[in-house]
Protein backbone atom coordinates (compact mmCIF):
# COMPACT_ATOMS: atom_id res chain seq x y z
CA UNK A 1 0.00 0.00 0.00
CA UNK A 2 1.61 3.53 -0.99
CA UNK A 3 1.80 5.97 1.58
CA UNK A 4 -0.90 8.71 -0.57
CA UNK A 5 -3.76 5.04 0.30
CA UNK A 6 -2.82 4.96 4.02
CA UNK A 7 -5.24 6.44 6.24
CA UNK A 8 -3.88 9.43 8.06
CA UNK A 9 -5.88 11.13 11.02
CA UNK A 10 -3.94 14.40 10.83
CA UNK A 11 -3.46 16.48 13.74
CA UNK A 12 -6.60 18.85 14.87
CA UNK A 13 -5.13 21.01 17.61
CA UNK A 14 -2.07 22.15 16.55
CA UNK A 15 -1.46 25.73 16.19
CA UNK A 16 -3.90 25.72 19.43
CA UNK A 17 -2.47 23.49 22.07
CA UNK A 18 0.91 23.56 21.01
CA UNK A 19 3.12 25.35 18.20
CA UNK A 20 1.98 23.90 14.22
CA UNK A 21 5.61 25.08 13.39
CA UNK A 22 8.13 21.83 13.54
CA UNK A 23 10.92 23.75 14.67
CA UNK A 24 9.25 25.89 17.41
CA UNK A 25 7.49 22.61 18.90
CA UNK A 26 10.47 20.88 19.12
CA UNK A 27 12.03 23.12 20.49
CA UNK A 28 9.22 23.82 23.16
CA UNK A 29 9.51 20.54 24.19
CA UNK A 30 12.87 20.47 24.58
CA UNK A 31 13.10 23.26 26.75
CA UNK A 32 10.58 21.35 29.08
CA UNK A 33 11.97 18.41 29.23
CA UNK A 34 16.01 20.13 30.16
CA UNK A 35 14.00 21.57 32.95
CA UNK A 36 12.59 18.62 34.26
CA UNK A 37 14.33 16.41 35.92
CA UNK A 38 15.47 12.80 35.85
CA UNK A 39 14.64 10.41 39.05
CA UNK A 40 17.11 7.54 40.26
CA UNK A 41 13.85 5.16 40.07
CA UNK A 42 13.07 2.00 38.22
CA UNK A 43 12.17 2.07 34.90
CA UNK A 44 8.15 3.44 34.61
CA UNK A 45 5.82 0.90 34.01
CA UNK A 46 3.67 3.72 32.86
CA UNK A 47 2.93 7.58 33.12
CA UNK A 48 0.16 9.62 34.26
CA UNK A 49 0.32 13.41 32.27
CA UNK A 50 -2.03 16.28 31.91
CA UNK A 51 -3.38 17.28 28.38
CA UNK A 52 -3.75 21.07 28.08
CA UNK A 53 -1.87 23.83 26.02
CA UNK A 54 1.62 23.42 26.51
CA UNK A 55 2.08 26.83 28.05
CA UNK A 56 -0.12 25.56 30.98
CA UNK A 57 0.09 21.85 31.56
CA UNK A 58 3.85 21.46 29.31
CA UNK A 59 6.18 21.54 32.16
CA UNK A 60 4.25 19.57 34.37
CA UNK A 61 3.74 16.89 31.35
CA UNK A 62 7.51 17.02 30.83
CA UNK A 63 8.52 15.80 34.38
CA UNK A 64 6.99 12.40 33.85
CA UNK A 65 8.29 12.19 30.44
CA UNK A 66 12.13 12.85 31.35
CA UNK A 67 11.64 9.75 33.13
CA UNK A 68 11.23 7.60 29.36
CA UNK A 69 14.65 8.78 28.45
CA UNK A 70 16.90 6.17 30.10
CA UNK A 71 15.07 3.51 28.76
CA UNK A 72 13.70 4.87 24.98
CA UNK A 73 15.77 2.05 23.49
CA UNK A 74 13.28 -0.36 24.84
CA UNK A 75 10.06 1.43 24.16
CA UNK A 76 9.02 0.04 20.89
CA UNK A 77 5.40 0.50 21.68
CA UNK A 78 2.52 3.05 23.56
CA UNK A 79 -0.82 2.53 24.44
CA UNK A 80 -1.84 5.84 25.30
CA UNK A 81 -5.17 6.28 26.92
CA UNK A 82 -7.12 9.55 27.19
CA UNK A 83 -10.85 11.13 27.74
CA UNK A 84 -13.32 11.69 25.40
CA UNK A 85 -14.07 15.67 24.77
CA UNK A 86 -16.33 15.88 21.81
CA UNK A 87 -17.99 12.65 21.31
CA UNK A 88 -20.48 10.81 24.03
CA UNK A 89 -18.99 7.61 23.92
CA UNK A 90 -19.77 4.39 25.90
CA UNK A 91 -16.84 2.38 26.43
CA UNK A 92 -13.47 2.95 24.71
CA UNK A 93 -13.03 3.50 20.77
CA UNK A 94 -9.99 2.87 18.40
CA UNK A 95 -9.13 4.54 15.61
CA UNK A 96 -9.67 3.90 11.78
CA UNK A 97 -6.39 5.30 10.54
CA UNK A 98 -2.99 3.76 10.19
CA UNK A 99 -1.12 7.14 11.35
CA UNK A 100 -1.41 10.02 13.41
CA UNK A 101 0.39 13.18 12.49
CA UNK A 102 1.59 16.28 14.32
CA UNK A 103 3.66 18.61 13.34
CA UNK A 104 6.90 16.32 14.14
CA UNK A 105 5.68 13.43 11.56
CA UNK A 106 3.73 10.31 11.66
CA UNK A 107 3.39 7.81 14.25
CA UNK A 108 2.38 4.40 12.98
CA UNK A 109 0.09 2.51 14.90
CA UNK A 110 -0.68 -0.93 15.63
CA UNK A 111 -3.62 -2.27 14.33
CA UNK A 112 -3.01 -5.68 14.96
CA UNK A 113 -3.57 -4.36 19.21
CA UNK A 114 -6.30 -2.64 17.93
CA UNK A 115 -8.14 -5.09 16.45
CA UNK A 116 -7.28 -7.24 19.12
CA UNK A 117 -8.86 -5.14 21.25
CA UNK A 118 -11.62 -4.49 19.68
CA UNK A 119 -12.55 -8.57 20.68
CA UNK A 120 -13.78 -6.53 23.55
CA UNK A 121 -17.60 -5.83 23.98
CA UNK A 122 -16.86 -2.13 25.28
CA UNK A 123 -13.82 -1.69 22.41
CA UNK A 124 -15.40 0.09 19.09
CA UNK A 125 -13.82 1.67 16.21
CA UNK A 126 -14.66 5.08 15.97
CA UNK A 127 -13.39 7.89 13.47
CA UNK A 128 -15.62 10.48 15.71
CA UNK A 129 -14.29 9.56 18.52
CA UNK A 130 -10.41 10.38 17.37
CA UNK A 131 -11.26 13.15 14.87
CA UNK A 132 -10.79 16.07 17.17
CA UNK A 133 -9.69 14.44 20.40
CA UNK A 134 -7.30 16.38 22.15
CA UNK A 135 -5.98 14.24 25.13
CA UNK A 136 -4.55 12.08 22.93
CA UNK A 137 -2.81 14.37 20.68
CA UNK A 138 -1.53 16.46 22.76
CA UNK A 139 1.01 13.62 24.23
CA UNK A 140 2.45 12.51 21.01
CA UNK A 141 4.68 15.33 20.17
CA UNK A 142 6.20 14.29 23.37
CA UNK A 143 5.89 10.72 22.99
CA UNK A 144 8.18 11.74 19.44
CA UNK A 145 10.66 13.76 21.32
CA UNK A 146 11.57 11.70 23.89
CA UNK A 147 11.28 8.00 22.30
CA UNK A 148 12.81 6.33 19.12
CA UNK A 149 10.82 4.64 16.82
CA UNK A 150 7.45 3.25 18.32
CA UNK A 151 3.88 2.38 17.55
CA UNK A 152 0.53 4.02 18.84
CA UNK A 153 -2.23 1.90 20.36
CA UNK A 154 -4.31 5.45 20.88
CA UNK A 155 -7.92 4.27 22.75
CA UNK A 156 -10.13 7.41 24.10
CA UNK A 157 -12.47 6.25 26.86
CA UNK A 158 -16.14 6.91 27.26
CA UNK A 159 -17.91 5.76 30.39
CA UNK A 160 -16.27 2.46 30.70
CA UNK A 161 -16.06 0.39 33.57
CA UNK A 162 -12.62 0.44 35.25
CA UNK A 163 -12.41 -3.05 36.11
CA UNK A 164 -12.80 -3.96 32.10
CA UNK A 165 -9.87 -0.82 31.25
CA UNK A 166 -7.76 -2.90 33.93
CA UNK A 167 -8.80 -6.15 31.96
CA UNK A 168 -7.38 -4.46 28.02
CA UNK A 169 -4.28 -2.90 30.15
CA UNK A 170 -3.41 -6.22 31.75
CA UNK A 171 -2.89 -7.83 28.22
CA UNK A 172 -0.02 -5.92 27.80
CA UNK A 173 1.23 -5.06 31.12
CA UNK A 174 4.04 -7.57 31.43
CA UNK A 175 5.68 -6.60 27.60
CA UNK A 176 8.88 -5.00 28.65
CA UNK A 177 8.81 -2.63 25.31
CA UNK A 178 5.35 -1.18 26.02
CA UNK A 179 4.53 2.27 28.15
CA UNK A 180 1.36 2.74 29.06
CA UNK A 181 -0.02 6.41 28.86
CA UNK A 182 -2.85 7.97 31.13
CA UNK A 183 -4.10 11.71 29.76
CA UNK A 184 -5.97 13.10 32.32
CA UNK A 185 -6.17 16.61 34.14
CA UNK A 186 -7.09 17.12 37.20
CA UNK A 187 -9.74 19.99 39.07
CA UNK A 188 -11.31 22.28 37.15
CA UNK A 189 -12.13 25.64 37.10
CA UNK A 190 -11.52 26.30 41.08
CA UNK A 191 -9.96 29.02 42.73
CA UNK A 192 -6.26 27.91 43.11
CA UNK A 193 -6.74 27.46 47.24
CA UNK A 194 -9.97 25.09 46.84
CA UNK A 195 -8.15 23.66 43.56
CA UNK A 196 -4.78 23.18 45.59
CA UNK A 197 -6.24 20.99 48.09
CA UNK A 198 -8.78 19.33 45.69
CA UNK A 199 -5.60 18.21 44.19
CA UNK A 200 -3.80 16.66 46.73
CA UNK A 201 -6.75 14.78 47.92
CA UNK A 202 -6.79 13.65 44.52
CA UNK A 203 -3.18 12.89 44.64
CA UNK A 204 -3.09 10.80 47.30
CA UNK A 205 -5.67 8.70 46.49
CA UNK A 206 -3.75 7.91 43.11
CA UNK A 207 -0.74 6.96 45.00
CA UNK A 208 -2.49 4.76 47.62
CA UNK A 209 -4.27 3.24 44.61
CA UNK A 210 -7.58 4.44 45.49
CA UNK A 211 -9.67 4.59 42.45
CA UNK A 212 -13.24 4.64 44.77
CA UNK A 213 -11.85 8.07 45.94
CA UNK A 214 -11.55 9.93 42.45
CA UNK A 215 -15.29 10.86 41.27
CA UNK A 216 -16.10 12.91 38.07
CA UNK A 217 -14.99 16.26 39.27
CA UNK A 218 -11.47 15.17 40.63
CA UNK A 219 -10.10 14.32 37.20
CA UNK A 220 -11.48 14.36 33.27
CA UNK A 221 -9.66 11.54 33.20
CA UNK A 222 -11.04 9.93 36.11
CA UNK A 223 -12.09 6.10 33.45
CA UNK A 224 -8.71 5.37 32.16
CA UNK A 225 -6.86 6.77 35.56
CA UNK A 226 -9.47 4.25 37.41
CA UNK A 227 -8.16 1.43 34.99
CA UNK A 228 -4.98 1.93 35.73
CA UNK A 229 -5.35 2.25 39.44
CA UNK A 230 -7.62 -0.99 39.78
CA UNK A 231 -4.81 -2.33 37.75
CA UNK A 232 -1.51 -1.37 39.50
CA UNK A 233 -3.42 -2.43 42.76
CA UNK A 234 -3.69 -6.06 41.76
CA UNK A 235 0.11 -6.19 40.27
CA UNK A 236 1.29 -4.37 43.99
CA UNK A 237 2.97 -1.65 41.91
CA UNK A 238 3.90 1.58 43.02
CA UNK A 239 2.61 5.04 42.30
CA UNK A 240 5.15 8.34 42.92
CA UNK A 241 3.63 11.80 42.32
CA UNK A 242 6.10 13.70 40.16
CA UNK A 243 5.05 17.22 39.92
CA UNK A 244 1.89 18.64 40.75
CA UNK A 245 0.84 22.16 40.15
CA UNK A 246 -1.89 24.33 38.42
CA UNK A 247 -2.66 26.93 35.66
CA UNK A 248 -2.46 29.19 38.52
CA UNK A 249 1.31 28.38 38.57
CA UNK A 250 2.15 28.28 35.11
CA UNK A 251 0.15 30.45 32.52
CA UNK A 252 -3.04 31.33 33.75
CA UNK A 253 -4.77 33.60 36.61
CA UNK A 254 -5.58 32.21 40.18
CA UNK A 255 -9.35 32.44 40.17
CA UNK A 256 -10.51 30.02 37.80
CA UNK A 257 -7.69 27.15 37.34
CA UNK A 258 -6.99 23.35 36.30
CA UNK A 259 -4.88 21.21 38.06
CA UNK A 260 -2.33 18.96 36.29
CA UNK A 261 -0.37 16.15 37.87
CA UNK A 262 2.38 13.97 36.92
CA UNK A 263 2.74 9.96 37.91
CA UNK A 264 4.96 7.09 37.22
CA UNK A 265 4.06 3.72 38.23
CA UNK A 266 6.79 1.22 39.00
Amino acid sequence: MSDDQKSIRPAAVAGMFYSDDPDQLGSDISYYLQHAEALPEPAPKAIIVPHAGYIYSGPIAASAYKQLEAIRHKIKQVVLLGPSHRVALNGIATPDADYFSTPLGNIKINRPLCEKFENYDFVQRSIAAHSQEHSLEVQLPFLQKVLNEFELTPLVVGSCNANDIAQLLDTVWNNDDTIIVISSDLSHYHDYLTATKLDQHTSAAIENLQPENISYDDACGRSPLNGLLTLAKQKHSSIQTIDLRNSGDTAGDKQRVVGYGAYVVH
